[in-house]
């Protein structure tokens, strides 16, 4: 999202390696790439009473000249300031006057909003007190995008949207046949470490479980803390949890977890082996004491402060960490773990997916001009400004080609041009999030304080599993690949 921000079903991944330097996560010749995420949904067309100017080549989408936008940004790990900094180029092409929110409770000051008919136009949908975009698209509450995606580029009339963004973005924005979601960020996600630390202590940063466990032997003889996590939002391990269970059974296994097959847990042996490890961390000690209690925040500033070594996190943590982190830290992040030989995929696999989903109301007063809004952030002028202020990437292609990148964005851009194709995507945080982030999120938490075992973790997430496939309520999707 910044955080559990990701997401969605799988992109076509031939030639990667190809796409990866076109996004800027490799550059040539050098390298040179939330507090939590959300979900996506279905799409109206709110346009019908909403003001609409005439269509020019500037102007594709036609935004009505002088209309109010307003716009609910989430300021978490990515901060605000490069949307105010694209809803000021808003301000001025079309004089128009610019309401902005910045706020971590999307969901409790806007839920009432959506209810009464009220909705901002704009909305960053990211944090834990996220939207349920499922909802919201299955209501007819989310603006079909699909408009945006074939208007012309700002930088390129001649390319259309659609064909300057990954393509792994729009396969993860749709809902059914709507494209309602528009994942702006791009994240890495993995274990997190400091260069300097692991440098400085002759630590090398472990190929398996195995050697993660004996790397933990050594780290806890040294006075320090092998892993530290979010403990009041647990669901932040799932970032590499279930990246791990995909990594070590298969994406197929995997996508019947995400499409709440009968038995996916419960069946799938890579969810045994990943799920006894952490058992394991728990029972040797290696979670930093107090981690139970701790925010992101707090694990992020015990993290940064020598406490412990690694950190389950997006690539997002190094903009929200940046106020505790030492100039000399070496932010860097590693791919998963090997689980043994039978491994479906190779060493090297990595989680990286389009994240910070935005959303445009559709029965906002102005959706026209959140949709154009979208259009000026998917400007390279404004992708570069997010990778420069924040230090993550856009789903824009080519943005931060030929720019001087972070430590923890360079690192993370190694590690996915290493990874290559054997790229892990995942949609269970999107599409159930009451699911991962509550129910399994809280038999997470007692698993790494030891007070649940592995076994009895598994058998109670397929019956959560279980009861939200059972229930009618809850609007259900389904991934091939």
């Amino acid at each position: 999202m910044g955080s559990p921000s990701d997401h969605r079903d799988a992109p076509d991944r031939r030639d990667l390696i190809k796409r990866a330097a076109a996004l800027g996560l490799v550059s040539v010749p050098a390298m040179g790439f939330l507090s939590a995420c959300a979900t996506g949904g279905g799409g109206g067309g709110g346009q019908g009473q909403a003001p609409v100017g005439e269509k020019t080549g500037k102007n594709p989408l036609g935004v009505k000249e002088g209309v109010p936008l307003e716009a609910f940004i989430f300021k978490g790990g990515l901060g605000d300031e490069y949307a105010k900094d694209a809803e000021a180029d808003f301000k001025a092409v079309y004089k128009a006057e610019v309401k902005h929110t910045g706020t971590q409770q999307i969901g409790p000051k806007l839920t009432p909003r959506f209810a009464g008919g009220n909705p901002p136009d704009i909305i960053d949908n990211s944090g834990a007190d996220h939207l349920d975009m499922n909802k919201l698209s299955t209501q007819g509450q989310l603006q079909d995008l699909t408009a945006l995606l074939d208007a012309p580029s700002i930088d390129d009339p001649a390319k259309k949207v659609r064909d300057t963004i990954h393509p792994s973005t729009v396969e993860k924005g749709r809902h059914g046949d709507a494209f309602d979601v528009l994942y702006y960020a791009f994240t890495v996600y993995g274990t997190w470490y400091s260069k300097k630390l692991m440098d400085d202590r002759g630590w090398a940063y472990p190929k398996t479980f195995d050697e993660m466990v004996a790397l933990c032997g050594e780290i806890k003889k040294a006075g320090i803390a092998p892993w530290t996590y979010a403990g009041k939002y647990p669901y932040y391990v799932h970032f590499n949890l279930f990246a791990q269970i995909a990594k070590i059974g298969g994406m197929e296994k995997w996508i019947a977890i995400d499409n709440l097959e009968p038995n996916a847990w419960t069946s799938n042996d890579a969810v045994r082996q990943t799920v006894e490890h952490y058992e394991e961390l728990a029972a040797k000690g290696c979670f930093l004491e107090g981690s139970k209690g701790l925010t992101h925040i707090q694990s992020q500033t015990a993290w940064n402060k020598g406490k412990a070594v690694f950190l389950p996190n997006g690539s997002w943590v190094e903009n929200e960490a940046a106020p505790t982190t030492p100039a000399d830290f070496g932010m860097s992040v590693g791919a998963l773990f090997d689980g043994g030989a039978g491994d479906a995929m190779p060493h090297g696999t990595l989680r990286a997916e389009p994240s910070e989903p935005y959303i445009v109301a559709a029965k906002g007063k102005n959706p026209v001009g959140g949709m154009e809004m979208l259009r000026i952030m998917l400007s390279r002028k404004h992708a570069q400004n997010f990778a420069t202020k924040v230090k993550s990437l856009t789903c824009v292609l080519g943005a931060t080609e030929g720019m001087t990148l972070s430590p923890g964005l360079s690192s993370a851009s190694q590690a996915f041009e290493a990874a290559g194709d054997n790229i892990v995507s995942l949609q269970l945080q999107e599409w159930y999030p009451a699911l991962t982030d509550d129910k399994i999120g809280g038999l997470t938490g007692q698993l790494l304080a030891g007070e649940l075992k592995a076994a009895d973790w598994i058998k109670r997430a397929q019956a959560e599993a279980d009861k939200v496939a059972k229930d009618s309520s809850v609007t259900k999707f389904t991934r091939t690949a």
